[in-house]
């Protein structure tokens, strides 16, 4: 057995984007992964999901796993290379996608017509010895919601959470000496796995005997951590070109108790699961070491139990926090005045709804005055920017409802308008409203 050379951790040269903790690993013996974002660098890098994958798969020795994205170039053949070390799509031993929106499906198939690599998985070569046609893989939240419409593309699913998978995955791999010897036991071996080939696709309104299908040996389940106890969850590489520029990203919780019926986040990772106190505030000592901005994320921030001790171990620490959207009936003096301590400029509402029968047809348990309470609360606070989110095109929605967005916003401006004058200050009022989009494992779909 030939020695590893200990893999090295250098920052490329070619590197174009400035970034903090980039990793290179060089040996003999390794898997070579390439981690895929099919869209834009700033996009991926803006995913956690994505760093993620990236921090967990080379704390592995036996992976060297490289970052790729998809090239916004006029270019009629683009090459698509690693941005560590330049490597070509095509000479990894592994595709590994990470896909976090439906839109990125159609990339996917793009940059492996572009690399040369045969689209579908039953015309990729079955033995990694000889003719080299990389696995392909793919995870992410686009993929456990469905992942049909790209399976003919993809040569095994990773369904669930990263921290649960990606050890046993790359475990089996190195065991087995051909893709078909891989994807043959893949399934039964490592919970999550999902390999199209070995299943028949059924149509609505069929059964498996009037298709032929074969019977399902272990019905497949999406994996989840159940318990966060030992688990970070934060920015892996640190660059300024991302929606959160030099922000130290840090997860607080997975899930949401709130059950919206609108957000796949409220079911398909139930029940809510926290990361402990000490866990958060190590993150946070990491973040200062980097950076004075940490970003706070979840779909349910200001649901963590120990939100307000996490607010001051950031500020102590030097840090300026910025948060996801906050659920307005929580936000009550005493967590405005930390966010307000803690150097929150800007916060984020989703009423969702105008109207209060709207935002019971959606379940999402906000009434007018709380809405309003909320925003005078901030302005009051010196948290003079708001940003506010709404939907259209809801199951049920009347224009009634709709124009219910016009009078609820104005009204919010209202309110917002008198705080700001008493404090000889003004801040700003971002609207946003964006078409509803049916989603998979909500009850609106």
């Amino acid at each position: 057995m030939k020695k590893r050379r200990k893999p090295s951790r250098v920052r490329p040269d070619h590197l174009k984007v400035q970034e903090q903790g980039a990793i290179v690993k060089r040996g003999y013996g390794l898997i070579k992964v390439a981690l895929v974002y099919p869209n834009t660098y700033k996009a991926g890098m803006s995913s956690l999901g994505f760093q993620t994958v990236y921090r967990l798969a080379n704390q592995i020795p036996e992976v060297a796993c490289e970052r790729v994205f998809f090239p916004h170039t006029r270019e009629k053949n683009p090459q698509i290379k690693s941005l560590e070390t330049g490597l070509p799509l095509d000479q990894f031993d592994m595709i590994l996608f990470s896909i976090s929106f439906e839109n990125d499906f159609l990339h996917l198939a793009q940059l492996l017509r572009a690399t040369g690599i045969p689209l579908r998985s039953a015309d990729r070569s079955s033995d990694r010895n000889h003719i080299h046609h990389p696995l392909v893989a793919a995870g992410g939240v686009a993929c456990f919601l469905n992942p049909e419409p790209i399976a003919p593309f993809v040569d095994l699913f990773l369904l669930g959470e990263a921290e649960c998978l990606l050890s046993g995955f790359f475990d089996h791999f190195r065991s087995t000496d051909t893709r078909k010897d891989f994807l043959d036991t893949v399934e039964s071996k490592l919970p999550g796995a999902y390999v199209p080939a070995q299943h028949l696709p059924i149509c609505y309104g069929d059964t498996p005997e009037s298709t032929g299908a074969p019977p399902l040996k272990n019905r497949i389940q999406v994996q989840y951590l159940e318990d966060l106890t030992g688990i970070s969850t934060t920015t892996a590489v640190m660059t300024s070109d991302t929606a959160f520029k030099d922000v130290f990203l840090i997860e607080t919780l997975k899930g949401c108790p709130h059950g919206c019926r609108f957000c796949t986040a409220g079911f398909i990772y139930r029940p809510p699961r926290v990361y402990p106190l000490d866990t958060l505030k190590a993150a946070l000592d990491e973040a200062a070491q980097k950076t004075d901005r940490a970003g706070i994320v979840s779909s349910a921030v200001l649901d963590h139990p120990d939100i307000g001790q996490i607010c001051q171990y950031g500020k102590d620490k030097g840090l300026t926090l910025s948060f996801s959207s906050l659920r307005a009936d929580k936000l009550d003096d005493h967590i405005i005045s930390i966010l307000s301590d803690a150097g929150v400029k800007t916060a984020t509402i989703a009423p969702e709804a105008g109207s209060p029968r709207m935002r019971r047809v959606i379940s999402k348990k906000l009434t007018r005055e709380q809405i309003l309470n909320a925003a005078k609360s901030l302005v009051d606070k010196g948290i003079m920017n708001l940003k506010l989110y709404f939907m259209i095109g809801l199951p049920f929605e009347t224009r009634e409802d709709v124009r219910a967005i016009v009078d609820l916003t104005l009204d919010i401006k209202s309110v917002f308008l008198e705080a700001s004058r008493e404090r000889k200050k003004i801040g700003t009022i971002t609207l946003s409203i964006n078409p509803f989009i049916p989603k998979p494992a909500t009850p609106f779909h």
